[in-house]
This record gives structure tokens, C-alpha cells and sequence, in this order.
């Protein structure tokens, strides 16, 4: 008989199956993904080198876990992952409130039954699916939530006294036993609950009310925390963090590329968009690079953090301005413009939490300049620092490769691209503008047509950005003019939240 097979305490004694406790458990089926060069957190990416390393070991030691780092950092996802380090199945007594291990029962119910039923008694089997308990810490959580408490209604059906063990009502840690269990935003969790663990684990039992109860529990703890709590919201009494053994440091994507395949992995855009819009590698540079713009902005709060769902959800409202506009221009597929981006705005002011200075912005005007900001550290990426060109004299600043489109703009021309225009009248409108073909030409010579328009629309956007020509926001359109134009009749550019219509951002 296999060891899956056998449905009673005397069958799984002859099966031979040996029961380990579960940090054992994950540390077996941890050293065999290492040995056959497995990566026990698959769709993790940024952290090879720095927090997968530091679980691993903090794994194989047996320790519980603190991951410590600012939102959206993939502390939860982390911890879920780990289920995958758990055995397929494990037996449990039947009916067991608490997964009781056949050969070590510790809940009165159970030993109860073996020692009536013994090698008769009934066993089942759990999956590891469900040998994951989690819960977000706030502050209306109680002990009796998390450890149990006595349940006066069981007391009155079952005709018990209140010292019969019988009479408890378990919490959700105790039910998590043989689990792994996260408790998500300690911080949050009152001091007087935080002390309610001590037991847990150090010694791995478990005091409900003024019962003498040793409940020995089995449980593999993860704990999540953010920086910020420790000073805005509560903190980790320190008994408690010395008894967690390892706290491991989480961090945002270190590389554009990283952060790249986060988001690709993780956004949500389905076949049809897919097939109806073209995502150009510039423009998911250009979301990317918002984020690390947001990061070091002086404007956003450093503590709060800026989380890779920014990125994800603009990424995602990039996708769909520029299926709105196919369909309203009813074209069959398109690729996302940069004047799209304006779109993704609301995507930047929901994700973002900003210092006083900012508020005195306003979070429309601190988006847009984050944009603003990518737009101009992405833009020397693909054509020469227009800084560099400022400082040239004589020869070299008459070989400035922008001249012939900044003097086509003083010699009193503009354009006007407007948020729906059509992909075809939007080119012929880009080669209205003197010297901007030829320029991409000269440094991207084997594009197609409309990813040389991509590029010409970007030439514009970062001349804007270097204060080369002026570009602002208003009524549907993006308004490209020369600067000391615009600087006399329309005032120098600064966009609040009045300044953009609602059809902006539709």
C-alpha cells in the first residue's frame, strides 16, 4: 500500500511514512530544489542576488521570517511561494480543528480518539493548497482572533464546565497548525497582541485565558512590515522582533530591465489588445523610468514608497487609451503614442503619496512633471544631450542637430496633436515639421514608418523637456510653439489640476 493510500492510523504505521516537523519539511524539499538548481520562487524577479539568497537561508536554518521593505515589494507573494516547499500531501487525524499529526496528536479531541480507536483511527489527507493562513494585521484584531478563546455557547450545548478543555474556541494560528502562517503589517497589530506571540515562538505553545494548556503548535511564521509603520502607525515590540529570527530587506527593482519584466509579467492586457495595440520598447522604457523619476522626486514621500503597481496599472491605461482611440477612429490597430501617455496620469496620482510641497503642487501638476522628468532622462538615451549642445560655440553649435527644427518653430510655426487624431494624419503632421525626419533618419535609419513617427513625436517631447520649444496640455491636444512665443503671450509652463480636461485623460 502506497502512503497516500492508507485512511487510518494503522495503515500509515505500515506505510512507513515518517512525519517531520514542517520547517524541517520545507527545508528537505528546499534542499532538493537547490540541488537540481530549481528556483523555489519562480516570476520573483530583481531579487537573485539579494532576498532570494537571504530566505534560502533563513529557510534552511528553520527560522521564522520578517520581510521587511516598502509597499509593493512582493513580501506577500514571497510567503505564498513558499507553500511550494511543502510536501503534496500530509495526514491529519479526521476531524481535527487543528491538522493534528496522527502519530503526535496535540488537541484533546484527537488524543481522545486515538486512545479510543487506536490503529482504527480515521486519517485524511491535506494538501498543501491549504496549509497557508494569512492575515492583515489591524487594530481591531484580537487575541481571540488570533490564539482563541473560550466559546460559552459549546460550553452550554456539550453541558461542560468552563475549565473543560473541550469548551475552547481555537484561533486562527491554532488552525494553522502544520501551516505556514503570515500575519501581513505587524506594525498595525496592538502591543498588547504582539506579546500574545511571545509564547508561539519561543517555546511553541499556546495559554488561552487562565487555562494550564500546553498546545505545542507546529508553524512556519512570515511576517511582512513596512518602514513607515515603525514611525507613523506603531512599531514591533522588541521582544517580539528578537524572538523572529531572520528579517530579511526587501528593495524596488535596481534596472530598468528588471522592472521591465515585472511589469509585462504582471500587467493585465488580454489577446485582443494585444492584437489591436503595439507597445514600442521606448514606451515601456518611458513608464518605467516614471517610477525611479517618483523615487527620487523630492515631492513624493521616500517612506511611503512607490510601488511596481504604478507602473503595472499605467502600463495597462497606456494600452487602453490607445485601443479607445483605434476604436473611435475605427482603425483595426494602432501603437501607443506618446501624447497617450497623458492618459496614464491617474494611473501616477493614485499611486503616489507626496510631501507638503507637493500638495502645495498639486498631485495632477507632480504626475505630470514625473512624466515630464521620464520623458527627459529616457529622450537622451536615443538622440544627443540637447545640455551638452547649449554650452558649444561657433562651429560646433552651428552643427547642432536640432537647429532646423527649433528655427522652423521661431520662424512662427506650431503643431497641434490631437489625443484622437489618426495614426495616418498624425505622421503626415509630424513631417509638417522641418528637419525632424531627417534628423531621426540620421540616427535610426532602419525603423519603419510609424516607429520613425515615434521617434519624431519623442524629438518633440524632449525638446520641450530641455526647454528647447514649449509644449502644453489643454482642450484634446498636445500644442508644440516656440519658446519665447509662448513665454510672451501664454506665461511660463505650469499646468494645475484646472489645466487638463477630463477628455485628457479618457
Amino acid at each position: 500500500m502506497s502512503t497516500k493510500q492508507a485512511t487510518t492510523l494503522g495503515e500509515l504505521k505500515k506505510s512507513g511514512y515518517v512525519s517531520l516537523p514542517i520547517k524541517e519539511e520545507i527545508r528537505k524539499n528546499l534542499l532538493t530544489k537547490i540541488r537540481a538548481k530549481e528556483n523555489p520562487f519562480p516570476g520573483i524577479m530583481g531579487y537573485e542576488d539579494t532576498v532570494i539568497p537571504d530566505t534560502e537561508r533563513a529557510l534552511l536554518s528553520r527560522h521564522n521570517i520578517l520581510f521587511l521593505g516598502l509597499r509593493g515589494q512582493a513580501k506577500t507573494r514571497m510567503a505564498r511561494q513558499m507553500t511550494e516547499l511543502l510536501d503534496e500531501y500530509i495526514p491529519v487525524v479526521s476531524g481535527s480543528e487543528i491538522n493534528d499529526d496522527p502519530f503526535n496528536p496535540i488537541s484533546k479531541y484527537s488524543r481522545d480518539l486515538i486512545e479510543a480507536k487506536g490503529d482504527a483511527t480515521p486519517i485524511e489527507w491535506l494538501h498543501k493548497s491549504k496549509r497557508y493562513g494569512e492575515k492583515l494585521a489591524t487594530p481591531d484584531v484580537s487575541v481571540a482572533d488570533l490564539i482563541g478563546d473560550i466559546d460559552p455557547i459549546k460550553a452550554a450545548n456539550l453541558k461542560l464546565s468552563f475549565a473543560d478543555e473541550e469548551v475552547l474556541h481555537y484561533g486562527i494560528i491554532p488552525r494553522s497548525n502544520r501551516c505556514i502562517f503570515v500575519i501581513n503589517e505587524l506594525p498595525d497589530l496592538q502591543a498588547r497582541i504582539q506579546v500574545s506571540l511571545f509564547n508561539i515562538l519561543e517555546e511553541g505553545d499556546l495559554q488561552i485565558r487562565g487555562f494550564k494548556l500546553r498546545l505545542p503548535l507546529d508553524v512556519m511564521f512570515v511576517f511582512t512590515a513596512n518602514p513607515e509603520d515603525y514611525t507613523n502607525r506603531g512599531s514591533i515590540v522588541t521582544p517580539l522582533k528578537d524572538r523572529i529570527q531572520s528579517q530579511i530587506l526587501t528593495h524596488y527593482p535596481k534596472s530598468i530591465e528588471t522592472a521591465l519584466q515585472i511589469t509585462e509579467q504582471e500587467a493585465a492586457i488580454n489577446d485582443e489588445q494585444k492584437k489591436t495595440v503595439v507597445v514600442s520598447d521606448l514606451i515601456k522604457r518611458l513608464i518605467e523610468q516614471i517610477a525611479f523619476e517618483a523615487r527620487e522626486s523630492e515631492l513624493v514621500d521616500k517612506k511611503s514608497g512607490v510601488s511596481a503597481r504604478l507602473t503595472i496599472s499605467a502600463y495597462e491605461n497606456a494600452v487602453s487609451a490607445a485601443e479607445r482611440r483605434a476604436i473611435i477612429n475605427g482603425e483595426s490597430n494602432t501603437q501607443v503614442w506618446l501624447s497617450d501617455l497623458v492618459g496614464i496620469i491617474p494611473s501616477i496620482t493614485g499611486k503616489i503619496e507626496l510631501v507638503y510641497e507637493g500638495e502645495q503642487e498639486g498631485p495632477f501638476q507632480v504626475a505630470y512633471n514625473l512624466l515630464e522628468k521620464a520623458i527627459r532622462t529616457q529622450f537622451i538615451q536615443y538622440f544627443p544631450n540637447p545640455e551638452t549642445l547649449k554650452k558649444k560655440k561657433g562651429k560646433e553649435a552651428a552643427e547642432n542637430p536640432y537647429k532646423a527644427i527649433t528655427s522652423w518653430f521661431d520662424g512662427g510655426n506650431s503643431l497641434n496633436l490631437f489625443l484622437e487624431i489618426k495614426d495616418d494624419d498624425k505622421v503626415q503632421m509630424l513631417y509638417k515639421v522641418s528637419g525632424l525626419h531627417a534628423l531621426v533618419k540620421k540616427y535610426f535609419n532602419a525603423g519603419s514608418e510609424k516607429e520613425n513617427a515615434l521617434l519624431m513625436e519623442l524629438v518633440l517631447h524632449g525638446l520641450a523637456a530641455y526647454s528647447l520649444i514649449s509644449k502644453k496640455v489643454i482642450d484634446g491636444r498636445i500644442e508644440f510653439k516656440d519658446l519665447m512665443g509662448s513665454m510672451l503671450n501664454l506665461g511660463t509652463q505650469h499646468y494645475g489640476e484646472d489645466d487638463f480636461n477630463e477628455e485628457d485623460f479618457n
